[in-house]
């Protein structure tokens, strides 16, 4: 008999390298649910990856002078690793820099637009670089990107344009006849509220002013749109028009696309009305998750060194606490769906009250009592009494209360069940006092068979929290000479055979000092945000008023140089960042114009470039140059440009 097919996956990442414990939620859901598939003896296919393409890559790789490539790669690794820290058993990790993902992609562009569902026209709206996001004026949310609330810039170029508003009808008919494909339901009510009910336009899915991304087969001047590309990786990662297509066979469509609530849109619009176009099936199930939040805000790394001394860093969390405190937290504090609050002492409070004082208390005491009590072997089972047939029925359910859990997605609900019998076990140890019972001879069988129900209710534990621990439950099952690869079909009461060896195990959990560990976390946070703080602080601009000579001007190099992009610095009400070609050279520098010019305005503009400047860093931007103006006695600036007609890279006389 076959093997049930399980193929899930995250959406892929636009690696910035400014990782926190936020980027880490959905990846962790999504290996917990892969694990605990596998172990039902699925056959599971769990994709994860990175979003390389596109302006925001482009922008920063010419800020460096680098390629794109140079720029992605470093910051991949990155990623990987964090992964590799979080134990996350992913069985693809693409790029949309494959070879074979960008050669599907334009497959895909081929298609749609031999069958008349992409053709050509103007773009004219609002594009947010940091989301990728296209928007209308309508959509905008006081003038600024809806989802991330940064500045947009208006755009219009030749494009192509996807006949989405052709698949509204079809997608409303499928929420209806399929209430359980996006999830949870208020996800349904704002896409139809916020999108198809105000009428669904058509979607432009090219560029021409980004030159970084998937050139379309049948215009070259053209790249793909991010979103287009990205959303595409769910298929090419099969091989989906392919010369071997025999995962996309096997695997497709996918039982989930699990992504956060902010790109919901994208998933539960753009990505079925393409597979609609392509005539392919759709997945069966998109749930769009919560947010983690601090302060009641979304998790950030520029916000949280503003409002927060809060410690975020993945790598920082795991080398403090280790990788199952995280994901234990992660998958057992946040409400499924909903968003949740992180801060230092949630974290703390889990560890010390669930993982140190019930799960490492529980095994730490069971151990220990078979070592001291039975020299380290198992005792046999023995008969029933008292509130054994209690714990042996809430262990013997256990599976049940996992999988309906499982089944709706509710990693917490999984882990409070796996806990209730953790709970249990302590309870028990109270309740049948081995202690007491260890000082009468006559009551070492009844001993022996607390002992046993003990450490078996800990086996059963072990091997239930695998999909969402990664190291803690290997120990515990090497401790109790069980099989530490031992999946579901263990689960029934009476598993540990009489008279195995049972290690006694260091503390699994250490119990955590929270006042002393806030004081020393809040200390280390604020160090670094000062040393950020330092780095980023403007350098202040000295008015020069004494004279002086030819050869002094003669060290200055002035150059003309053209404007070829341009967007504001984030937290400045006053900077603006220039990306400059000064002839074959591209300079990144920042200018104070922000309140006389705006981005749109500049781009395209000649300027006169103090080239030799000595490069700084302003608000974390590096500025290689000096962009000159004149001002009046109002402060009004305007900018110094060629009176005629003049190629960048021109010297200034």
């Amino acid at each position: 008999m076959e093997r049930k097919k399980y193929y899930i996956t995250t959406p892929i990442y636009y690696p910035s390298g400014n990782w926190h414990i936020g980027h880490c939620y959905t990846t962790v859901i999504c290996d917990a649910l892969a694990r605990f598939h596998k172990m039902l003896g699925e056959d599971v296919f769990f994709l994860t990856g990175t979003d390389e393409h596109g302006q925001k890559v482009e922008k920063e790789a010419l800020k460096r002078n680098i390629t794109p490539m140079e720029f992605i790669n470093p910051l991949v690794a990155q990623l990987k690793d964090m992964w590799k820290l979080l134990d996350i058993s992913y069985d693809r990790f693409i790029r949309t820099t494959d070879r074979d993902h960008e050669e599907c992609v334009q497959k895909i562009y081929q298609k749609l637009y031999d069958s008349g569902d992409i053709y050509k026209s103007e773009y004219s709206g609002y594009y947010c670089t940091p989301c990728e996001s296209m928007w209308t004026e309508a959509q905008l949310k006081d003038g600024k990107c809806p989802d991330c609330g940064r500045p947009v810039t208006l755009q219009k170029e030749e494009s192509y344009f996807l006949r989405i508003s052709k698949y509204a009808p079809r997608i409303l008919k499928l929420y209806e006849d399929n209430p359980e494909f996006l999830q949870p339901k208020s996800r349904v009510n704002e896409m139809i509220n916020n999108f198809l009910k105000p009428g669904l336009n058509d979607l432009c899915v090219s560029r021409t002013s980004v030159k970084w991304g998937v050139p379309l087969p049948f215009d070259k001047k053209h790249c793909a749109y991010v979103w287009i590309d990205a959303l595409s990786n769910y298929i090419s990662a099969l091989g989906y028009l392919s010369e071997d297509d025999s995962l996309y066979k096997k695997y497709w469509a996918a039982d989930l696309h699990l992504v956060g609530k902010e790109i919901v849109r994208f998933h539960a619009i753009v990505w079925p009305a393409i597979l609609m176009a392509l005539g392919l099936p759709l997945p069966k199930q998109i749930y769009g998750h919560g947010w983690l939040l601090i302060n009641g805000d979304k998790l950030s790394k520029s916000k949280q060194d503003v409002v927060s001394v809060q410690l975020t860093d993945p790598y920082g969390l795991v080398k403090r606490y280790g990788a199952d405190a995280v994901r234990y937290f992660l998958l057992r504090e946040i409400p499924f769906g909903s968003d949740g609050e992180y801060t230092n002492e949630r974290l703390l409070n889990r560890i010390n009250s669930d993982l140190a004082n019930d799960l490492g208390n529980l095994v730490s005491r069971t151990c220990a009592m078979i070592g001291q009590y039975f020299g380290g072997e198992l005792p046999a089972r023995g008969k029933e009494e008292g509130t054994d047939g209690e714990l042996i029925s809430l262990a013997d359910g256990l599976f049940e209360k996992l999988k309906r859990a499982m089944d709706r997605l509710n990693a917490p609900e999984a882990l409070s069940e796996i806990f209730a019998l953790v709970s249990r076990a302590n309870k028990y140890i109270d309740e049948t006092t081995p202690w007491i019972l260890a000082k009468d001879e006559d009551k070492r069988a009844r001993l022996g068979a607390v002992l046993y129900n003990l450490a078996e209710t800990v086996r059963i534990c072990a091997v239930a929290l695998k999909p969402f621990l990664t190291q803690a439950p290997e120990k515990i099952l090497t401790a109790l000479s069980f099989d530490a690869s031992a999946g579901f079909e263990t689960l029934a009461f009476g598993g540990l055979q009489a008279g195995v060896k049972v290690e006694k195990l260091a503390p699994l959990f250490p119990r955590i000092d929270v006042k002393k560990e806030l004081a020393e976390v809040a200390s280390l946070v604020t160090a670094e945000q000062a040393k950020k703080k330092e780095k980023q602080e403007e350098p202040k601009m000295e008015t020069v008023t004494k004279e002086i000579t030819i050869d002094d001007f003669d060290k200055v190099e002035l150059k003309v140089g053209e404007v070829i992009a341009c967007e504001r610095v984030e937290k400045s009400d006053k900077l603006l960042h220039e990306t400059v070609k000064i002839g074959e050279e591209i300079r990144s520098v920042v200018s104070g114009i922000a309140k006389h010019y705006t981005p749109e305005e500049m781009v395209g503009k000649k300027v006169i470039v103090v080239a030799n400047l000595k490069p700084v860093k302003l608000r974390g931007v590096l500025s290689e140059g000096m962009i000159l103006c004149a001002e009046d006695k109002d402060g009004n600036l305007s900018l110094i440009s060629p009176e005629k007609p003049f190629e960048s890279g021109g010297s200034v006389r």
